[in-house]
């Protein structure tokens, strides 16, 4: 149950980031949420240039911002892909592969003081274990309200005057709204997340340490990463609210 719970978040990564880009590009102009988001298009899309070399594809007119109103990150598609069906989940796996693995570097090299008083063992998490009744998906829920709190009390809990503290802030808002899937790969990325969990659940059938890995050091990031994106997305919903019914209000819509 633990692999297919990974699983599950990872889908609700992708779903929540894409949620969240969709919302602040509909509040503000594409083109400055993708300048502000940067540092996690730059992992992205160096993943997606990775995902296609690997495959056998070209690499033609790949930018990081493109010159029209939305500054999306763009690279020509292939016509052809060199290996069918697996080719289009590689590329669109390898820009998630490396914004986690960025993310995970930064927690390492930055997050300290935010994730200091995750690493406890009483420290709130996301369930390891999908629910198999209504009780238990009640159950989730509140699991998850929880765990948003508690990442809420880590950051309003660290020293916003440490350079290290903010640039972690900040590259995690980055990196994880990033992992939403790039335009024309959505099915891609669903089944790179299907692939991720196959692929962690031989890995740590096989190898006895890598399940300790994911219990004990990637499950806070993940769950950090999970609450940030649920947040982002709660404000997000919340701030769409009120500016449309201003603007009903007003008449301007």
């Amino acid at each position: 149950m633990l692999y297919a719970a990974l699983t599950f978040w990872l889908f609700i990564i992708i779903v929540t980031a894409w949620g969240v880009h969709t919302l602040w590009s509909g509040l503000v102009k594409p083109r400055v949420v993708n300048a502000v988001l940067l540092p996690g298009t730059l992992v992205a899309q160096l993943g997606h240039v990775l995902g296609l070399l690997i495959t056998g594809n070209p690499v033609r007119n790949t930018e990081l911002m493109s010159d029209d109103d939305k500054g999306a990150p763009k690279s020509e598609q292939p016509k052809r892909q060199r290996i069918p069906i697996l080719g289009p989940i590689l590329v669109s796996l390898l820009p998630l592969v490396a914004c986690g693995g960025a993310l995970f570097l930064s927690a390492k090299l930055f997050g300290a003081g935010v994730l200091g008083s995750l690493s406890g063992g009483s420290a709130v998490m996301l369930p390891k274990e999908l629910p198999t009744s209504i009780g238990e998906f009640w159950e989730m829920l509140r699991s998850l309200i929880a765990v948003m709190e508690t990442m809420c009390d880590a950051v309003a809990a660290s020293n916003f005057q440490s350079w290290p503290t903010l640039l972690f802030l900040y590259l995690v808002i980055c990196l994880t709204v990033r992992m939403a899937p790039f335009e024309g790969h959505q099915r891609g990325a669903i089944g790179a997340i299907a692939l991720t969990g196959v692929v962690i659940a031989i890995i740590g059938s096989i190898v006895g340490p890598a399940q300790d890995f994911i219990m004990t050091t990637s499950w806070p990031i993940l769950s950090f990463a999970v609450a940030t994106l649920l947040i982002l997305l709660l404000g997000s919903l919340l701030i769409t609210g009120v500016v449309r019914l201003f603007r009903i209000m007003t008449g301007s819509e």
